[in-house]
């Protein structure tokens, strides 16, 4: 079983007992986080793409420990010009170890509920005037 779910502006591709590295999440080590961002959830054959969630689905994770990410350096020049500028940024990160994926939910029904109601809006709109 898989599960592809957003978080901090990124996606992953999750499977339980997976560690991923994500943007900082606030908790203390050893605290159970619960991701409800999932947009798709595969189980062999079959597989649910949500629209663009899968309604009721989530996925529990345990925050293993907070930590810096790699030096990025920051290099900035001007030839001919003397002008240069070194800065280095190291981002926050947590890490996270995938215990549970709950697929409790299908798909939402999406656009056809909105035309549904759009289409009807007018013929209201249109017999109260019809009727003045």
């Amino acid at each position: 079983m898989f599960a592809v779910i957003r978080t901090g502006g990124k996606q992953y591709k999750v499977a339980p007992d997976d560690v991923i590295a994500v943007e900082k999440l606030a908790g203390e080590p050893g605290a159970t986080i619960e991701l409800a961002d999932v947009l798709m959830i595969g189980d062999g054959d079959k597989v649910s793409a949500g629209n663009p969630l899968v309604t009721g689905a989530s996925v529990s994770a345990t925050l293993v420990e907070q930590r810096r990410g790699d030096k990025i350096i920051v290099f900035k020049k001007k030839r001919r010009q003397n002008y240069r500028r070194k800065n280095g940024h190291r981002q926050l990160q947590s890490v996270l170890r995938i215990t549970e994926i709950h697929a409790a939910g299908s798909p939402r029904a999406g656009g056809r509920t909105r035309a549904r109601r759009a289409a009807q809006a007018p013929t209201e709109a249109q017999e109260v005037q019809d009727g003045t």
